[in-house]
């Protein structure tokens, strides 16, 4: 590599280290804000947490890669054009598509971190994630424990707390059961306990009222209670389904065996080959975002007014792309044989690029041409 190439990659890698730390801090912080308020205030311990944040670090990893790369780009490209070091380069013979070259290997480098996290980490850490939030949602505390809210932990069921004090008191129970035909029983109490017994869960009810309407002869019968127990565990759900997804499954496995990894996820063939080949698209996009923000900025020239249009040009066909993204999903997920339209972004994206590129090469190619005719 040219020694000037080696300092544009230098520059592109430091910057990309520095947004990659910073999109990731903030995807993370938010990530876990959400995990905090679902788990803790569920009554789950600290550990949980911080395994569930660490789990969803790779996927978070993945998406904030491509806008590190061109938030690098675009931000480097700016610097070297405003210190007029693009100008002193350009006029000793290097084209805007000669510069394009430590661009070009800063997106490889950035789309190869982005295939092992597509194709191997992330996969894993999703399917761990599944099966611990499958261990967790089982448990009374994560469906019924919650205070002030009316839940629903199974249909035709509804659950209301009023408080929960620190010795795990219920205060003010709302139950609702409608789940025979016919007849809907509601109970009501002062206080209540949740109580663990020869493997079932027990409510315990202390001063309240029972109330049984059959609709068959519309009739309301009300029963006072000093306690009552009531078994909850028919009303927690299990861990829902235990069926892979798809976004568990190895890209070997998604493409050689796509009707049968269809059939155990219960998705459609589309679905399959559209997580399939989006785990190639997606580190494309990394080469795409790197060399559409360098081509935007090269537009601008030398200006002592800056580059601030161009780089609103840049984040507009960034924009674009993404749209495109999202137009050609629900297509290839309603008709598995349309899967190269996932491709279809960075096909447009590359596109944008050449002809940008193109257009910033004219002027320099005139330049060339009246030195030439000059000397």
């Amino acid at each position: 590599m040219a020694r000037f190439d080696r300092y544009m990659l230098s520059r592109f890698m430091m910057l990309f280290g520095f947004f990659a730390l910073v999109l990731v801090s903030v995807y993370w912080v938010n990530r876990a804000v959400i995990l905090f308020d679902r788990l803790i205030g569920d009554g789950h311990s600290a550990a949980i947490f911080l395994e569930f944040t660490a789990l969803s670090l790779p996927n978070v990893i993945r998406l904030v890669l491509p806008m590190a790369a061109f938030a690098a780009t675009t931000y480097v490209t700016n610097r070297l054009a405003s210190d007029s070091e693009l100008a002193v380069v350009q006029a000793t013979g290097y084209s805007p598509w000669r510069l394009a070259r430590p661009v070009l290997i800063f997106g490889v480098i950035v789309m190869a971190m982005m295939l092992v996290l597509s194709h191997v980490l992330v996969p894993a850490s999703l399917k761990q994630l599944r099966e611990r939030e499958g261990d967790i949602a089982g448990s009374v505390s994560a469906q019924l424990l919650r205070e002030g809210q009316f839940l629903h932990p199974s249909d035709d069921v509804t659950f209301f707390i009023r408080e929960i004090t620190q010795d795990g008191q219920l205060r003010d129970v709302f139950l609702s059961d409608r789940r025979q035909e016919g007849r809907a029983v509601t109970y009501t109490a002062d206080t209540a306990y949740v109580l663990r017994e020869d493997g079932a869960m027990n409510l315990v009810m202390l001063n309240g009222l029972a109330q049984t309407f059959v609709a068959a002869d519309d009739r309301l019968s009300t029963t006072t209670f000093s306690d009552l127990t009531y078994d909850v565990s028919g009303l927690i759900d299990g861990g829902g389904s235990r069926r892979p997804r798809t976004y568990a499954m190895s890209t070997a496995d998604l493409l050689l065996r796509t009707e049968e990894m269809a059939d155990i996820a219960d998705d459609s063939v589309g679905e399959v080959l559209e997580e399939a080949h989006g785990r190639f698209q997606q580190p494309l996009l990394a080469v795409v975002a790197a060399v559409m923000g360098y081509a935007a900025l090269m537009l601008g020239g030398f200006s002592r007014f800056g580059l601030g249009r161009q780089i609103v040009l840049a984040i507009f066909l960034l924009v674009l792309v993404k749209l495109v993204e999202s137009a050609v999903t629900a297509p290839v997920r309603s008709n598995g044989a349309l899967w190269p339209l996932v491709y279809l972004p960075s096909v447009v994206g590359l596109g944008i690029a050449a002809v940008l590129l193109h257009l910033a090469s004219r002027p320099f190619r005139r330049r060339r041409g009246m030195a030439e005719v000059a000397a």
